[in-house]
């Protein structure tokens, strides 16, 4: 333990956990914008890659069962954009907040879990080119695997999110 002085204090007594959950709250909605990103630059490769690629004299877009893998893609990646979204429009009005926290620690998750997804999806559908580093793809699914573990992995969030649930039903 180390005592400080009033007067060396940064802030208020007693206010330094507040700060440092706020920090990483921020945080949290930082890796979930990330997430967003490796998601949107996955799908594009992968759109990229099946109206260039032809089997059978065709476009692999042309395939339904890669039509839909691709629209589940994009479910995912626009249902975390807006939960993104959400945390970082709450972070910005109200940053202490219980709410915040939860709407910090949904969006890390999904966001994080979608882009792994969608990243492994994208290697899939690139087929043997999707290790090749030149498509860049193998990349972004290691890429989503660390934000995925990073600001708190994502059983911690799904803790503080069963956490809060159990909480606000007691009140």
């Amino acid at each position: 333990n180390c005592t400080v002085s009033q007067d060396a204090l940064l802030g208020n007594l007693g206010d330094g956990y507040k700060i440092a959950l706020s920090g990483l709250t921020g945080g949290r909605v930082n890796i979930g914008a990330c997430a967003v990103g490796i998601s949107r630059s996955a799908m594009s490769k992968t759109v990229q890659h099946l109206l260039s690629r032809k089997q059978f004299g065709k476009p692999l877009a042309d395939l339904q069962g890669l039509q839909f893998r691709i629209a589940d893609m994009k479910i995912h990646l626009d249902s975390s954009a807006l939960l993104v979204a959400r945390a970082a429009t709450a972070l910005s009005n109200s940053p202490s907040d219980s709410n915040t926290r939860l709407f910090a620690a949904i969006a890390k998750c999904k966001a994080t879990d979608a882009a792994m997804a969608i990243a492994t999806d994208a290697v899939q559908l690139h087929g043997a080119l999707g290790y090749v580093r030149s498509t860049g793809v193998e990349r972004l699914m290691r890429d989503a695997k660390m934000l995925q573990i990073v600001e708190g992995a994502n059983e911690v969030q799904r803790a503080t999110i069963a956490r809060y649930l159990f909480e606000k039903a007691q009140t």
